[in-house]
């Protein structure tokens, strides 16, 4: 569906992207961005969010 995460080069994904990354719903990684609680943080780009790259790259262990 996406290209793996160690050849995508810019500098943050969506939500949907970022879930499918981390193997977790979109819902949860909002529910980490309101209460704060989640290993990674996102930017808010406007009224969205975005997730940045190097930080999925790290949790996931790149």
């Amino acid at each position: 569906m996406y290209p793996t995460i160690d050849t995508v080069t810019r500098f943050a994904v969506t939500t949907k992207e970022a879930a499918y990354y981390l193997n977790r719903k979109p819902q949860t990684l909002r529910e980490w961005s309101c209460l704060q609680t989640g290993p990674i943080h996102p930017i808010k780009i406007g009224n969205r969010l975005a997730w940045r790259v190097k930080d999925i790259k790290k949790l996931l262990g790149y």
